[in-house]
C-alpha cells in the first residue's frame, strides 16, 4: 500500500496540497536496486513536501536530510518509545549498523558514507 501511495504521489506530487507524507515500512519485501529506486523517488517528492519515512534499509535511510533513531525499552510495567535526532556522525553509524549489523567496521562506515554522499 505504501509503495502504491508513493507511485501516486510521485505522479501528483506537484499538484496536491498535502504538506506531509508518512511512509511506514515502505521497504517491506524489497532490497537492493529496488530500495535505491524507492529512495530516489522519496527524495524527489521531498523537494516539495515533508516526508517522514520509517525504514530499515540503508539505501532509503541514506536519502533523508535528517535521521532519527526510534527504539523501545521495557520495564515490568510499561513499554517506552524513544526518539533521538541523529548527528551526521550518528546517522552514518546507524546506516553502517543497517548495512552490517552490530559489528560496525571501517568498511561498513565507508559504505555508509558512500550511500549518504550518493544521496546528495
Amino acid at each position: 500500500m505504501s509503495r502504491i501511495m508513493l507511485a501516486i504521489r510521485n505522479i501528483t506530487g506537484e499538484t496536491d496540497r498535502i504538506p506531509t507524507f508518512i511512509f511506514d515500512e515502505i521497504d517491506a519485501g524489497i532490497s537492493g536496486v529496488t530500495a535505491s529506486v524507492v529512495g530516489r523517488k522519496l527524495k524527489r517528492i521531498s523537494e516539495s513536501h515533508q516526508i517522514i519515512c520509517i525504514t530499515h534499509l540503508p539505501q532509503i535511510a541514506a536519502m533523508g536530510d535528517t535521521g532519527y533513531r526510534i527504539y523501545k525499552e521495557n520495564d515490568e510495567a510499561s513499554t517506552y518509545t524513544h526518539i533521538e535526532k541523529l548527528s551526521d556522525d550518528e546517522k552514518t553509524a546507524e546506516i553502517a549498523r543497517l548495512l552490517g549489523g552490530d559489528n560496525i567496521t571501517e568498511t561498513t562506515l565507508r559504505s555508509a558514507r558512500e550511500l549518504i554522499e550518493s544521496a546528495k
